[in-house]
């Protein structure tokens, strides 16, 4: 059966994702062009003349992944609700064992980084778009009078760096916290960085 003919942007998609799902399958040093044109039923050279390297290709694909759940983060944060609220539901998104997808290939892209220049950057690139995010909504609530922080990009730093152990014990790691406790902490380390009273306090 004949292949539909896509336009340039489609097959570029078409080509992120697979090249995210075997990235996730096989790891972001193991997988190779060849397992993506296999997946999709295409050329090397296809691929290679979307994406010029393989290290080319992980770069994006895990930009592609890392930007869903960055226009999520967006969402949430841009809700009309108090910044509290916001931001909690922004960590309960973004907790490990919040619905977030992004997990594993985040941890790739670290592990992989350290040898791949390309990856670091994009993944330097988009973790900075985190935690600006965080630190704006932050900010926001500081000057509702919602809560005392009185250093809102050192908070959103801290507590970017608390999930992120947290999302490499669980998910590196078999038997972590149940679902209940990891959100506990989660909101537990919210609520210490902004300078909220603790639940029940």
């Amino acid at each position: 059966m004949a292949r539909v003919r896509l336009s340039v942007a489609e097959r570029r998609e078409e080509l992120l994702r697979a090249a995210v799902e075997q990235i996730e399958a096989r790891g972001a040093t193991a997988v190779r062009i060849a397992d993506v044109a296999a997946a999709l039923g295409v050329s090397n050279a296809l691929v290679l003349y979307h994406f010029s390297t393989k290290e080319h290709l992980v770069a994006a694909a895990f930009r592609h992944a890392a930007e869903g759940d960055l226009a999520q983060l967006r969402r949430i944060l841009g809700r009309r609700s108090t910044a509290e609220r916001r931001l909690r539901a922004a960590v309960r998104w973004y907790a490990p064992t919040g619905q977030a997808k992004g997990w594993r290939l985040w941890i790739e892209a670290w592990a992989a980084g350290l040898r791949d220049p390309e990856l670091r950057r994009v993944a330097s690139s988009l973790d900075q778009e985190w935690k600006r995010a965080l630190t704006a909504v932050i900010e926001e609530g500081v000057a509702a009078g919602e809560f005392p922080c009185p250093d809102p990009a050192g908070a959103a730093w801290r507590l970017t760096a608390y999930l992120d152990g947290l999302a490499v014990q669980t998910t590196v790691y078999a038997g972590g916290l149940p679902r209940a406790a990891m959100l506990q902490w989660a909101d537990a380390a919210l609520d210490r960085e902004v300078g909220l009273p603790a639940a029940g306090a």
